[in-house]
């Protein structure tokens, strides 16, 4: 493996995301809040780890006040549930790397269960956020909805995730990367990918079925 290749297409890629965040973050400052008030927040965090593709549904979706086909509805949602696990995510990881400890003795096990508990915290939250402002609940009753609705699809989000992440560990590198080195967002970026494709197919059965609200 090209190892200065590979950390230059990371610097490139993590750069990129940042700058479709920014780009999502100035467009929705300059007048196109989102109905959806956490989308205000969902959008730029999917920029983060989506790069151009995030920017590109930004402004395909995120823009228009029009009826979206079912396929979006479902992409919203899915970017919805991603952008909690992502928040949750970025904060196990940097949270494992600065206190550093571990978990019966198992780095990569330790990363997946601190990054799964508070990305499902995180997207719970997110979660709670949509359903408080659609519709009229008792705070519990918002919660019970919130679990029911995002549990399927974070778990989802979360077995494409850790899958990657457990070949870039075991198999890619002969040690593991640390959050301190480019590359190893890179790959992060790539895990968050693959948890959106994964995680995609769950969100549309829960929207289909009425489980979830299509966004």
């Amino acid at each position: 493996m090209d190892f200065e290749l590979l950390e230059t297409i990371s610097y490139v890629s993590v750069i990129s995301g940042f700058v479709c965040t920014i780009i999502i973050l100035i467009d929705i400052l300059n007048g196109h809040r989102q109905k959806m008030k956490v989308m205000n927040i969902v959008w730029p965090i999917t920029g983060i780890y989506f790069g151009p593709v995030g920017l590109w549904a930004y402004l395909k979706m995120g823009r228009t006040d029009n009826e979206k086909p079912f396929w979006q509805k479902v992409f919203v949602s899915t970017s919805h549930c991603g952008a909690g696990c992502t928040f949750g995510d970025l904060i196990g990881e940097w949270g494992i790397f600065l206190i550093g400890f571990t978990l019966f003795a198992s780095e990569l096990l330790t990363v997946y269960i601190v990054d799964f508990s508070v990305a499902y915290i995180t997207g719970i939250i997110f979660q709670y956020a949509a359903i408080a402002q659609m519709n009229k609940m008792k705070p519990l009753q918002i919660v019970k909805a919130a679990v029911k609705a995002d549990t399927f699809s974070l778990v989802a989000f979360e077995i494409g995730m850790f899958g990657w992440m457990a070949i870039t560990h075991l198999v890619l590198f002969t040690s593991p990367l640390k959050p301190d080195n480019i590359t190893y967002w890179f790959m992060m970026q790539i895990a968050m990918v693959i948890g959106f494709l994964t995680s995609y197919p769950a969100n549309w059965l829960l929207v289909k079925k009425g489980i979830k609200e299509g966004m």
